[in-house]
């Protein structure tokens, strides 16, 4: 399966009046590298996700995410050591697309950014007003890279 992909920096907190769900999430990375070896727990369910490697605008590349109990995800998320993120997933639908904003915590507090998924790398949205600069394709904001860095970059300021 195809992911398409658009990721931006947030500007304002002012999406969260219109977020429809809030979800802790705890991920980790198995492998960093591409393909990408992922496990996260959101809320009650786990999941593993095998990512490829993005194409030359990091717009899209191959995804496959398969549900695992949860046990097996904290057992596995274990193993990830400090390979690891927590944040929380706001959706917000906006225009006829559900956003999906994560509010960093821990070592990434301060970061926050917003993707949208696309169904085709050609579709059209409108971006909210709380929607800044766009950071797809730069590695700096893939999260596999933050899980393995220190600290957010622009919080060492």
């Amino acid at each position: 399966m195809k992911e398409i992909e658009r990721k931006f920096l947030v500007r304002s907190m002012d999406f969260i009046p219109e977020a429809t769900e809030a979800l802790p999430i705890d991920q980790g990375y198995l492998h960093a590298d591409s393909p990408t070896v992922r496990v996260r727990r959101r809320g009650a369910k786990a999941f593993l996700t095998i990512k490829g490697r993005s194409d030359e605008r990091g717009l899209m590349r191959d995804e496959y995410e398969y549900e695992i109990p949860v046990s097996d995800a904290e057992a596995l998320l274990a193993l990830c050591e400090e390979r690891r993120l927590t944040k929380v997933r706001h959706l917000v639908p906006y225009r006829g697309h559900v956003w999906e904003v994560d509010v960093f915590a821990g070592r990434h507090e301060g970061l926050c950014l917003a993707e949208i998924e696309l169904s085709d790398v050609n579709e059209s949205f409108e971006l909210p007003p709380w929607v800044g600069e766009e950071v797809t394709g730069d590695p700096n904001y893939y999260n596999s890279v933050l899980a393995e860095s220190k600290q957010y970059a622009s919080a060492r300021g």
